[in-house]
């Protein structure tokens, strides 16, 4: 991989505007200068490697997205934390206005339809539930989302459908 000082100074200048800090607050949470962060964002220098893990997780991306590697192609992180409250919501509005509510209905209709396996298996049952999430995590990668493999190994307890998505994410370019 090639690396762009220019490139990486840009994404992570973008990256801290996103998190609303600034250089010195992004210096200060990396013991290093607020100068660094800025000769870092011109791109006149590079971070030092052994900084790379922290810069990535504060800005809430990968080293991998900050070195403009397969995963700067994508627009966002989406974690399976974020998969699971999604349908947690979905599951209290089913509970909140019933299963025949016509709000409901569309939402869970539209979904099934979108997805190859239905929404309300997977409210009564735990290996259903990551086999959801790891449908709905495939199809927002495919939209244009990213996930850390360490996040889909670390909280799908499903191995079959685990297994399938990191070959999947894999066939993505995330590794």
């Amino acid at each position: 991989m090639n690396l762009d000082p220019n490139s990486i100074g840009a994404t992570i200048r973008a990256r801290r505007t996103e998190a609303g800090l600034t250089q010195a607050e992004l210096a200060e949470r990396l013991n290093v200068s607020a100068q660094s962060v800025s000769h870092w964002e011109r791109g006149e220098t590079l971070p030092d490697i052994s900084t790379l893990p922290d810069l990535a997780c504060i800005l809430g991306c990968s080293v991998d997205m900050l070195l403009g590697g397969p995963a700067g192609r994508f627009r966002r992180r989406i974690t399976v934390g974020d998969m699971q409250q999604a349908i947690g919501c979905i599951r209290r509005l089913r509970e909140l206005l019933g299963a025949n509510h016509f709000i409901y209905r569309t939402m869970a209709d539209a979904l099934d339809e979108r997805m190859n396996s239905r929404i309300e298996p997977a409210f009564a049952d735990e290996r259903a539930m990551d086999a959801y999430v790891c449908e709905a995590l495939l199809e927002c990668i495919a939209q244009g989302d990213w996930a850390d493999v360490s996040d889909v190994r670390r909280h799908i307890h499903n191995e079959k459908a685990r297994d399938y998505t990191l070959q999947r994410m894999a066939e993505n370019g995330l590794r």
